[in-house]
């Protein structure tokens, strides 16, 4: 049976804080406000969780989920190399809405699907968020929505969509921009646009000059 928390409420977002971080330590799955949309979140260093993450959402390994991070030295420890631009775009654009995707720390022990050596990982700017990760450590997290249907603006309808595959929902009320996060590529020599976001591309090359687009 899952549990939900008004995070709008001080001692409801203390203790759903504190069960959504015991939730996330025993392999379970919990649904969280992020600065984007709602996201569904798992330990990231526990297989079984990110793989019941996956099954949640009807999504397979070949689309493995983004990590999301409280602080920026627990992003710096999942990556082996930023390469020359992403510290500068760390110290423009996070905690926001901008995913990076770099080449993975080889002596992490995790599976978070087909990743091709390479982990996505982003610091949202929600104070839920973040006082959750800052708890967990770094998490597993994709949109809170079955794969194809559209993601959830609040925890309603993350609740319709997951059900009972979650065991704690955080309700910190409408999200503001369903907007999703800007996805950049830092993995090539030039920094390859993804997916096209809440941060525009004319921001991101004015942090860092020439940025590749698909068009």
């Amino acid at each position: 049976m899952s549990r939900r928390f008004d995070c709008s409420d001080l001692e409801q977002r203390t203790v759903g804080l504190m069960e959504a971080a015991s939730s996330v330590r025993r392999g379970d799955l919990v649904v969280l406000p992020t600065d984007t949309v709602y996201g569904i979140g798992a330990d990231a260093f526990t297989p079984s969780a990110v793989t019941a993450l996956l099954d949640a959402k009807g999504r397979g390994r070949e689309m493995p989920p983004p990590v999301l991070v409280g602080t920026v030295r627990a992003a710096t420890a999942l990556i082996d190399d930023l390469g020359p631009y992403g510290q500068d775009l760390i110290d423009a654009f996070w905690p926001g809405p901008l995913t990076l995707i770099c080449k993975a720390n080889r002596a992490l022990s995790w599976d978070l699907g087909e990743t091709k050596g390479t982990v996505a990982v982003r610091m949202p700017l929600h104070p839920v968020a973040l006082d959750l990760l800052k708890e967990t450590g770094p998490m597993a997290v994709s949109s809170a929505n079955r794969s194809g249907a559209p993601a959830a603006t609040t925890a309603d309808e993350a609740e319709e969509q997951l059900g009972d595959s979650v065991d704690v929902y955080l309700d910190g009320g409408k999200t503001t921009d369903n907007t999703p996060s800007t996805i950049l590529d830092l993995t090539t020599a030039v920094p390859r646009l993804l997916r096209r976001g809440a941060i525009p591309v004319e921001k991101l090359r004015g942090i860092i000059g020439y940025v590749a687009t698909e068009d």
